[in-house]
């Protein structure tokens, strides 16, 4: 039995629960709101168990370990929140198992549907945003060993206020449960070639379930003609899955109409465009009815194209954001080294 499976919410499970947040950082059974209040404090006249230590302070350049969890476990959900300067300049990492490398590495508002370092509302079933910057990820992270998050602030100052709770069930993991992955890129297509990577180099056994696209447009006119395209199991110089639209792929059609959208499993929730600024286009698809199954290898890629006036294809030159969320067995190559903090903002 699942733990989304409203039908059956109504049986008993045999499992116990806990949750990581400030007030509890080890997730112990009877030992949340433990902290003692001084003088300066908000609860100093209230005592212990009064909301004490409900967040925590990002030190600028340092890692702060959030959760160090032991298996057989499985994260049902994670909720954060913290101003905007975090978005991008945090990374989130989780470790699962023996891996050495993270299997999700990304930045804090990028991994919540949130691109661009701003915030703005998402409505979707595996994340939801609500206001004020309320992040919320219902993704399952099964994991048999232990797992491991952390984030760090790359940001040029201190972030106070860091806000967290990190829900899990102590459970035995099935044998053929993948473990979930996360990765950023980001790139400037070429004329000669304007394609965007959305994901590489993934070798194994797994399931794709979301793709995040945050796009710069840099060009004139309509941005999103281009085709999405899945290279599976080895896949050469043409994919298995070939979509016929940026906006098809996403769940919309003929140019979007101008309007935004965010529902349970596709949406563009953010639509920037200000004059005198580079407009900004925000957009998911989770795969959860129909999610991509890869058994050796899985490559997705983005065209970028808009029109000539010709009525031809015009290839673009824009800036591309996306997150690749998938499912695999582990172990997992090694991702690309993820850029500075300069190169992961708008050129």
């Amino acid at each position: 039995m699942g733990f989304f499976n409203f039908d059956e919410i109504y049986r008993l499970m045999d499992y116990e629960i806990r949750s990581i947040s400030a007030e509890n950082p080890e997730g112990e059974k009877g030992k949340g709101g433990m902290t003692i209040p001084d003088e300066n404090s908000p609860a100093s006249e209230l005592g212990q168990g009064w909301k004490v230590r409900p967040s925590i302070t990002l030190q600028k350049g340092k890692t702060e370990t959030l959760a160090e969890i032991k298996g057989p476990a499985q994260i049902v959900h994670i909720w954060m929140t913290v101003k905007i300067d975090a978005y991008r300049s945090c990374i989130l990492r989780f470790w699962w198992d023996d891996e050495k490398n993270p299997s999700i590495e990304v930045p804090l508002g990028d991994f919540f549907l949130n691109g661009f370092g701003k915030r703005y509302e998402v409505n979707s079933l595996p994340v939801s945003v609500n206001p004020s910057g309320g992040f919320n990820c219902y993704l399952p992270m099964p994991f048999k060993k232990k797992a491991k998050i952390t984030i760090e602030n790359q940001y040029w100052e201190d972030i106070p206020g860091f806000f967290y709770q990190i829900t899990y069930i102590l459970k035995d993991i099935p044998d053929d449960s993948g473990y979930l992955h996360a990765q950023w890129r980001r790139s400037m297509t070429k004329r000669e070639y304007p394609e965007h990577i959305i994901v590489d180099g993934i070798k194994g056994k797994g399931h794709y379930i979301g793709t995040a696209i945050y796009w710069n447009q840099l060009s004139n006119g309509w941005w999103g003609e281009g085709e999405v395209k899945f290279f599976i199991d080895e896949d050469d110089k043409f994919p298995t899955i070939c979509g016929t639209g940026t906006e098809d792929y996403f769940g919309g059609a003929w140019g979007f109409g101008g309007k935004t959208y965010s529902t349970p499993f596709l949406g563009y929730p953010y639509q920037g465009i200000e004059p005198g600024k580079i407009p900004e286009h925000a957009l998911y698809r989770w795969h959860i009815p129909d999610p991509i199954i890869f058994k050796k290898s899985l490559k997705v890629t983005i065209q970028a194209l808009g029109w000539w006036k010709t009525g031809k294809f015009q290839p673009l030159t824009d800036d591309i954001t996306s997150v690749a969320y998938w499912y695999q067995k582990e172990p997992h190559n090694k991702f690309p080294e993820l850029p500075d903090l300069r190169d992961r903002f708008p050129r």
